[in-house]
């Protein structure tokens, strides 16, 4: 027996208008779902963009007479896509040059899970770094991050794979990748198809197979399919070269690697200093090109891991190839981002990573010869380490001194900032620094103990010259090379203030001072009125600072969180990369003088938590769900 249904689709504006409506007749059979497709027009639609994410909301209802039998609500924007090596990436038709940012898919404190309030806090940290885009490493992001990316304005590279029929590790997807591939591009496509951020989907990240022609065929297969679920977006796919080639480099680099073991001095610390060259030299070698150039063919977007060597060299080898670099070295991003700027066909950058993560432990540490308890000749350590410790804003949501120096390449802060390094390892060699790895210095003058001792202040900008003061003192003056520039002095306690010139004009100046012996604990609530449903997160920011509230940042002390009310600690925790302590009790010690508590509420009314430090008196915070 069949059934005549009517199903109704409408548009609703932002202000909760309906802007445009349909409705048609539908033949259900029992036990079956029928799809109607409708065409709703609106006639001056306003346009999403990163600037200004305008989304519309549509709605579907089943309805049998006048009853309602089955809904749906959904969120999308309008917007246009165009590509071209000439023009670039243009959205709304405006070229678009890609900030971006890899990700993985923890949430640090919380682990790996996704909560609106948590994903929503990380696109807005992320935005405020200056990025505009992020890639999803290396698997589908959640719907909540998805929804905060439409919400808030940012671009998403949806990433699919990190394996295909290769293994990277024991009991990975591979073995499952033959069989499943096909439903699980389909699950990705059909759940993200309406978020207006996805504007690419990548078929995988550094799949070996890609250097072979049974890796270009599979490649072929993805994207096609991909192309059939969904035509307004582009493919790409991370590719590695170097990745492509390890059939033949390994064998090549364990011989460098026996021999460098056996150097008297350097040995395999210059072989790890010489990592990243190694990699270009590889990446532009021509037996990559040629291994790979089936594997780009396949794609929209030729997506290149740490290969920016070939930027330049592909513009002349493959004119219609238009590059993205899909995963590129933290360090490299002045060089990067004046590629990227100096070539149409070059879409953008995304760094690893715009956010620190747990797993990949060290491989951004700086490794000091002859440290007491750590090993120099590898990236990673082990346990106790925690953290990948590369990324632009800590696993708490802090941003390290690297995101500011990227956000003056970006050419959107035009202020410098000062970044000391510890005055404890002035003079010492490094072991192990891999590209990852930043360095050390952070944004404090506060280095108890270190009095008369030298030091190195790093300056960023992205003017002529940087004059240094302590305390209104001419401490050096110095031009500015690669937006950078040192100088070399004794700590002093004080204020210390970097101003910036050009043509002899002062452009700008940051300062920073140092924490008196008064420390108090103070807190700082991001949002105070909560959802009361349990799906909310209260994320309050404990800082040890000095009355004046200057952090202490080299005063670190453990802090006991307790909760009154309706709510539970849903973690506790610090950026610390070594840490053994747990996320998920009651007491943490902060670093850098920092430590973040995360509250989620389990019911309404009023929630109070204190948090109590050695030698400060206890301070308590008022939160409230509803």
């Amino acid at each position: 027996m069949t059934s005549t249904s009517r199903c109704v689709a409408s548009i609703t504006d932002s202000d909760g208008s309906i802007v445009a409506t349909t409705s048609s007749p539908v033949t259900l059979l029992p036990g079956t779902r029928a799809t109607v497709r409708h065409r709703l027009y609106v006639a001056t639609p306003s346009l999403w963009c990163v600037d200004d994410p305008y989304l519309y909301t549509a709605e579907v209802e089943l309805r049998e007479a006048d009853e309602t039998v089955d809904q749906e609500s959904t969120r999308f924007g309008i917007r246009s896509l165009q590509l071209d090596p000439v023009q670039g990436l243009r959205l709304n038709g405006e070229t678009v040059k890609l900030r971006g940012a890899c990700i993985h898919s923890d949430n640090g404190p919380l682990g790996a899970v996704s909560m609106r309030a948590a994903e929503e806090r990380k696109v807005t940290r992320l935005k405020e770094a200056g990025f505009n885009a992020i890639r999803s490493a290396h698997n589908p992001l959640s719907t909540a991050l998805l929804d905060a990316c439409d919400a808030l304005g940012l671009l998403v590279m949806d990433e699919s794979f990190d394996v295909w029929t290769s293994s990277k590790s024991d009991f990975d997807y591979a073995f499952d990748f033959p069989q499943w591939w096909e439903r699980d591009v389909e699950a990705m496509v059909r759940r993200d198809m309406n978020h207006p951020s996805v504007i690419f989907y990548s078929i995988g990240n550094e799949i070996p197979e890609t250097g072979t022609p049974i890796g270009s065929t599979w490649g072929r297969l993805l994207a096609e399919r991909i192309r059939l679920l969904d035509s307004t977006r582009y493919i790409t796919n991370g590719v590695n070269g170097f990745v492509a080639m390890l059939d033949t480099i390994v064998p090549q680099m364990k011989q460098r690697r026996d021999a460098a073991a056996s150097e008297p001095e350097g040995g395999v610390n210059t072989m790890m200093a010489g990592f990243g060259q190694m990699m270009s030299h590889i990446q532009t070698s021509q037996p990559a090109t040629d291994r790979t150039e089936e594997s780009y063919g396949v794609l929209d977007v030729a997506g290149m891991n740490y290969a920016e060597a070939r930027y330049e060299l592909d513009r002349k080898l493959f004119p219609t190839r238009i590059i993205v670099g899909t995963e590129t070295w933290p360090t490299s991003i002045a060089g990067n981002w004046a590629l990227v700027k100096d070539n149409s066909h070059v879409l953008g950058d995304f760094t690893w990573t715009g956010w620190d993560y747990l797993g990949e432990t060290g491989i951004g540490a700086t490794r000091y010869a002859a440290a007491p308890g750590e090993g120099t000749s590898s990236m990673s350590s082990g346990y106790p380490e925690i953290t990948a410790w590369c990324g632009d804003i800590d696993i708490t949501g802090h941003r390290r001194p690297v995101s500011y120096f990227r956000e003056i390449v970006f050419g959107l802060r035009n202020d410098p900032y000062i970044a000391v390094n510890p005055p404890s390892h002035h003079g010492r060699s490094i072991a192990v620094a891999s590209p990852w790895a930043w360095g050390e210095a952070i944004e404090s003058w506060s280095w108890s103990g270190c009095e008369g001792a030298p030091v190195t202040v790093d300056v960023y900008s992205d003017a002529e010259e940087i004059e240094l003061l302590l305390d209104g003192v001419p401490v050096g003056r110095a031009p500015v090379e690669s937006f950078r520039v040192s100088f070399e002095t004794t700590y002093q306690p004080g204020e210390l203030t970097a101003v910036s010139y050009a043509a002899d004009a002062e452009t700008g100046r940051f300062s920073i001072t140092s924490a008196g012996a008064d420390v108090v604990l103070q807190t700082y609530v991001e949002r105070c009125d909560l959802r009361a449903d349990g799906t909310d997160l209260g994320y309050v920011e404990l800082t040890l600072t000095d009355s004046a509230g200057v952090v202490a940042s080299g005063l670190d002390r453990l802090v006991t969180v307790t909760i009154d009310g309706p709510a539970t600690l849903q973690a506790l925790g610090s950026g610390n990369p070594i840490t053994t302590e747990s996320y998920t009790s009651c007491a943490h010690t902060t670093y850098g003088g920092r430590l973040l508590a995360i509250v989620r509420p389990t019911g309404r009314g009023s929630i109070s938590m204190t948090a109590v430090a050695e030698d400060c008196p206890p301070v308590t915070t008022t939160l409230t769900a509803n």
